[in-house]
């Protein structure tokens, strides 16, 4: 039986033919925070034309699925095209903590309002699982590869946040 790999013209790299890719995520995701790589982006396109995509946010409910991968790859493909085409594009991410889907989960875990916790106490559920669930997506979306202004976001239960939409 012929062997056909001798047959072929095979390319002779130095470049390793499998990625590797659970081997070397963790060590280009630590270079890029070391590295400060957003900040120094950021630096280098200051005072030039401002392209801002406004972010809208996803529920602080969840683990991530396929649907906000989507949404924030693109996301990130477009502000790092505009980057790269001389804009000052700066990317704030930001969760909505509020509503529903966030009090739906806190109830399946800790029951409902008047029940076993009273009002305050299930506010304070509710504030603890959002947070929560913000620094576990934070962390799912850097792995992703997402350069953005992750150590400052926008939430929606910030009181400050919440004073700046009321002005």
């Amino acid at each position: 039986m012929t062997n056909y790999k001798e047959t072929l013209n095979l390319p002779d790299t130095g470049f390793p033919m499998k990625a590797s890719l659970p081997n070397r995520e963790p060590s280009l995701l630590k270079q890029w925070s070391e590295n400060n790589l957003y900040l120094k982006i950021r630096q280098q396109q200051a005072g030039k034309d401002k392209f801002l995509l406004l972010d809208g946010p996803p529920y602080a409910n969840g683990k991530i699925h396929i649907g906000h991968a989507v949404n924030k790859i693109l996301k990130d493909i477009v502000v790092k095209s505009k980057t790269l085409s001389g804009f000052d594009a700066p990317y704030l991410p930001g969760w909505d903590c509020h509503g529903l889907p966030i009090e739906h989960q806190v109830e399946k875990k800790k029951g409902k309002v008047g029940s076993k916790l009273d009002a305050d106490q299930y506010r304070d559920a509710c504030r603890d699982y959002a947070l929560q669930q913000v620094s576990e997506q934070r962390d799912d979306f850097i792995r992703l590869g997402i350069l953005g202004q992750w150590e400052k976001p926008y939430l929606t239960l910030d009181r400050n946040y919440e004073a700046e939409q009321i002005r």
